[in-house]
């Protein structure tokens, strides 16, 4: 469900225009890191993929034992019923977690992922940080070396935040793929905002988090610079991007949409 969050339209992630994909990481306060607990409906949305889904949201590799049990003692939670303790971690925060190699090749060894947007975790899984940006083709070239580099030279536990957005056609949790129609009203659209962290929570292993919130589209006619930055945003989309944020037919829809053209 979604509410009208003021602080969110005062300071939105797409910012003064800028382009989509950048790193934008800025330090936090340790004690807000993982201090954000699930509300019912959350815990509930979790709970029931678990038990249904749960090789749909839960991955990990064979060596990823080590990095779950050292988060689970940051968390202080050691003990689980289910397989993986990672899934146990994910009941306790609001956000989807990733843990990832902070050296080596900087692979994703064990995730919780109840929250997807356009993504499965099962093809992650594994693969090296540079692997999984592949979904938008110039994502590597754009900011690749920059978040290789940073997890490596990261101190340990200094946690570093940043927001994500995309635009859905509801506030479904849980997409695997990319809408390929959207058949409602742009008025009935919802804005999808990711708050993510990343923090280097051990020598060898970093976590990152992503917890998805909504907010209606249609809030936007309120803030009118905040609708004349979002279509500044949207039209400096290259073709990557474009396609990765849902395609070209849905942004020209959302761009006529604010521009009060349909």
């Amino acid at each position: 469900m979604s509410f009208v969050d003021t602080d969110f339209w005062e300071d939105p992630p797409w910012g003064n225009g800028e382009k989509k994909y950048r790193l934008g990481l800025k330090p936090i306060d340790l004690n807000k890191w993982l201090d954000r607990k699930p509300d019912q409906n959350l815990f509930n949305h979790k709970k029931e993929l678990l038990k249904s889904n749960y090789s749909d949201v839960i991955a990990t590799t064979n060596d990823s034992e080590d990095a779950q049990k050292k988060l689970g003692d940051i968390l202080k939670i050691t003990k689980t019923t289910y397989p993986d303790l990672v899934a146990e971690l994910s009941l306790n925060i609001q956000d989807d977690l990733c843990l990832m190699e902070s050296k080596n090749k900087q692979r994703l060894i064990a995730a919780s992922i109840c929250s997807p947007s356009y993504w499965d975790v099962k093809t992650k899984i594994g693969r090296p940080l540079r692997e999984i940006h592949d979904p938008v083709v110039s994502l590597d070239e754009k900011i690749g070396n920059r978040i290789s580099t940073f997890i490596r030279q990261a101190p340990v536990m200094k946690p570093f935040a940043r927001q994500n957005w995309l635009i859905h056609g509801d506030t479904k949790r849980f997409h695997l793929k990319e809408e390929k129609t959207l058949e409602t009203h742009p008025s009935e659209w919802f804005i999808r905002s990711e708050k993510e962290t990343l923090c280097r929570f051990h020598e060898d292993y970093s976590l990152f988090t992503i917890n998805v919130l909504f907010q209606p589209l249609k809030i936007i006619f309120d803030y009118p610079e905040q609708k004349n930055n979002l279509i500044l945003s949207l039209q400096r989309l290259d073709k990557d991007e474009a396609d990765y944020f849902g395609g070209i037919p849905k942004i020209k829809t959302l761009l006529e949409y604010l521009l009060g053209q349909v």
